[in-house]
């Protein structure tokens, strides 16, 4: 299989690599070109993987490399405009999240590959997160998501806003786990170091009448990557970055000693994390608490998109992450944004939120 990758830069640079080690691995897949305009990083990238690196798309089907696939890891900004080009030329695509800077544009994109038999999967990459691999055949009824996603400031994706930045992982989990349709968005953000705003609380509301809080900052002083979900008598913590998993059970009919207002919230499907967590650490768990670490099976996340993405392409079978889900969480991100307008114009923040000052 012949591939390509469209941008060399913080992203495009690990798919690159990934191809390459797959192809090293001998497992069917020759990466053979790429596209990057910036002229340091495309000489660079054809000195170390030595393949042409073109400066467009356009430049690239002229080649005739009979590529089969690529990944688009361009700019968001650019996403449509590249990733419209290579569908028409039948090239199947994996494509960075979000899958495109409008809905409009996504609509277009989901088109395309639906009119040509393409596959068009978005780069959502925590749904191959090994933890996430392994929770999701688990999954009950979640009825209260908390989602923590920090990051340290950096001039990287400054085209967009931390929605569509850091948010939007979470919320493609959350709409994958609560398969609900969205009911009430409720936002509120601001820029801070850029532009664009830096930081979002967001808590949405399903109409299956389960609730979730969001909070992404790309303004903080560490790194946080988790999400906590309750179901009735469950409660399930997901690590992102240490791709681990925590489960806790209330044991039916077994309330043993713990505290009255815990055993509620358990059988609610909600509980405080932090008093959870506390209780986890302690090493003296209450009678008729289960504490568990379920298996994570290890694995590179992005390795494991990339794969799947393969065999997607080898068998025509539909992606793990379809291109109607990455619309939707697309969606969702930009309800968000509208929201976050609406918020500040309510508090007085127009000027502030509109200019970043």
């Amino acid at each position: 299989m012949r591939i390509a990758v469209a941008g060399a830069g913080a992203f495009g640079r690990n798919h690159l690599r990934v191809y390459r080690e797959l192809e090293t691995a001998g497992l069917g897949v020759a990466l053979v070109a790429a596209i990057e305009p910036d002229p340091g990083r495309a000489e660079e990238t054809a000195s170390q993987y030595a393949i042409p690196v073109f400066a467009s798309a356009n430049d690239l089907l002229a080649a005739d490399l009979h590529i089969d696939a690529a990944s688009v890891a361009v700019p968001t900004v650019h996403h449509h405009a590249v990733a419209a080009e290579l569908l028409d030329a039948g090239l199947d695509l994996l494509v960075e999240k979000p899958l495109a800077a409008t809905l409009a544009e996504a609509d277009d994109l989901v088109s395309r590959a639906e009119n040509g038999k393409r596959i068009l999967q978005p780069g959502h990459l925590e749904r191959f997160n090994p933890a996430v691999l392994a929770i999701e055949p688990r999954l009950r009824r979640p009825m209260f998501f908390e989602a923590h996603r920090l990051s340290i400031f950096t001039p990287r994706s400054l085209d967009v806003d931390v929605v569509l930045d850091l948010m939007i992982h979470d919320l493609d989990i959350v709409l994958t786990f609560a398969r609900s349709p969205v009911r009430e968005v409720r936002a509120v953000g601001l820029p801070i170091l850029s532009p664009k705003v830096d930081i979002a609380n967001v808590r949405v509301e399903f109409e299956s009448g389960c609730v979730a809080n969001f909070t992404a900052s790309r303004v903080s002083t560490e790194r946080v990557r988790k999400l906590r979900f309750f179901e009735p008598r469950q409660y399930v913590s997901i690590d992102y970055a240490r791709r681990e998993l925590l489960v806790i059970r209330l044991d039916s009919g077994t309330p043993g000693s713990i505290p009255p207002e815990i055993a509620a919230m358990l059988a609610a499907g909600k509980a405080d994390p932090a008093v959870l967590a506390q209780l986890a650490s302690s090493g003296h768990p209450s009678p008729g608490l289960t504490f568990a670490k379920p298996e994570v099976t290890p694995g590179e996340p992005l390795r494991l998109e990339i794969e799947s993405f393969l065999e997607s392409v080898r068998t025509r079978r539909e992606p793990r992450v379809t291109a109607r889900q990455g619309r939707d969480a697309l969606a969702l991100a930009l309800e968000i944004q509208s929201a976050m307008v609406a918020h500040a114009h309510r508090a007085g923040l127009g000027n502030f939120f509109e200019s970043g000052a």
